[in-house]
């Protein structure tokens, strides 16, 4: 059980980050930037995260119906109008979206991918918003009718590819990229939100192939479907309550992916306290490791040890890679998982005062190791990510509130995704309310 206090601390934490939504973001198209860089463009998945974190915003007094309304339906609106084609300037193609987009134009930049993951991200924050807006206004009845639409409107069939997996995207000019979706990671949303979609749904064989790829592994004697950055256990949480409910895998297993992530929670503590590189403050109380920006590409000798340091990467744990870089905010997303372990975590990370002076709460990440030249302060990230602002509000939410699961348990799509995936059991054996 939280305690009152540990509750303020959460809701004070959640309402930092919540700002990130508040203010990175164009009132004209709805678009929710990626990272405080200057002139960044927007990230396809930190509008999804928006468009979950509104409604939270108005449960917990942060921001007022109508504005959460109009916030949405700008963003749908934008989404519903802008050009879908194979130009390589525009917004979307066969109801995906571009990973990043201008932040005023919306049109595709960075050279970037037809994404299939930030898509199914952005299309579960759409059905987040349907779910949430009922009354009967026409406002509220356009946000349904426009999240409903930009879901159907989705090929998922067409992102299949080889060996029945999705694959990761498409590039116009250049056909689709050569990854695909395998091995246990964050494409469980993608999965069954194309196995659910009332259009153009995949076959179950392609969930099986994927689910084929998986890994089960034994760490610190914790038995656990492996995936090393601590993001990947979490993502599709956020809208899935996993809690229960089992797949063929995890049915084999005597397991959910629920308890499977409370599990990889504990090996990341775990290798944080048997630390076996040797970096500083890894312990207990400070952990987390996962993808995040970091202080490289760079090289250097601490200590007597020849380092490589890295950039924005996939970190993970046990196996790597680890430059001494973790991420208070994944800490935090575990929160549902862990909270004998998480709290003590977060009270601790705000000791370091990684968050002074930061408009959004923590920073994306810092080195336990790399410091600004010879005896100069450590390294913490220059930025705020939407990305991981959005599972720090969003996860808080669900362990104290059970908010935004109990929306999306509703949603008749998404049961009709994880029971053609073979999941049963738990309340999705109960009876659902059409969403």
């Amino acid at each position: 059980m939280t305690s009152g206090d540990s509750q303020a601390l959460l809701h004070s934490m959640q309402k930092d980050s919540f700002n990130y939504f508040l203010s990175e973001f164009n009132p004209l198209n709805g678009l929710v930037r990626d990272k405080t860089a200057d002139d960044w463009p927007a990230s396809i998945a930190a509008v999804g995260m928006a468009l979950t974190v509104y409604p939270i915003g108005v449960e917990r007094g942060c921001m007022p119906r109508e504005d959460a309304v109009a916030r949405t339906l700008t963003t749908l609106r934008f989404f519903a109008a802008s050009e879908q084609s194979d130009s390589p300037t525009a917004t979307g193609y066969k109801g995906f979206y571009y990973h990043f987009l201008d932040m005023d134009s919306g049109q595709r930049v960075l050279d970037c991918e037809l994404s299939s993951i930030d898509t199914a991200l952005l299309i579960a924050g759409m059905l987040t918003a349907a779910g949430y807006f009922s009354a009967d206004t026409p406002e509220e009845r356009e946000i349904r009718e426009l999240a409903h639409m930009l879901y159907r409107r989705v090929d998922w069939r067409w992102m299949c590819r080889r060996k029945r997996l999705m694959c990761h995207g498409w590039k116009p000019g250049k056909g689709f990229l050569r990854w695909h979706w395998e091995g246990y990671d964050e494409a469980l949303i993608l999965y069954i939100l194309a196995l659910g979609s009332p259009t153009f749904p995949i076959e179950r064989d392609s969930y099986d192939a994927w689910s084929s790829t998986y890994e089960w592994k034994s760490v610190y004697g914790i038995d656990y479907l492996y995936a090393g950055p601590l993001f990947i256990h979490q993502m599709s949480h956020i809208w899935l309550d996993l809690r229960g409910i089992r797949d063929d895998f995890m049915r084999a297993h005597d397991l959910d992916y629920f308890e499977n992530s409370r599990r990889a929670t504990h090996v990341q503590q775990r290798y944080a306290i048997d630390n076996p590189l040797g970096f500083p403050d890894y312990g207990e109380l400070c952990w987390g490791i996962t993808a995040s920006d970091g202080p490289g590409p760079a090289t250097r000798k601490i200590d007597g040890i020849q380092r490589k340091f890295y950039d924005y990467v996939g970190r993970g744990a046990p196996y790597g890679p680890d430059d001494g870089t973790l991420a208070p905010w994944a800490v935090a997303a575990s929160l549902p998982f862990a909270p004998e372990i998480v709290l003590p975590s977060i009270e601790h990370y705000q000791s370091l005062h990684l968050c002074e002076q930061n408009p959004y709460g923590f920073k994306a990440s810092f080195s336990t190791v790399f410091h600004h030249g010879r005896g100069g302060r450590r390294w913490v990230s220059p930025y705020h990510f939407g990305i991981n602002e959005g599972p720090t509000v969003i996860m808080v939410e669900n362990h104290l509130h059970d908010f935004p699961w109990s929306l999306m348990r509703e949603n008749a799509a998404l049961r009709s995704g994880l029971r053609r995936a073979g999941f049963a059991g738990g309340w999705l054996d109960e009876d659902g309310v059409a969403g």
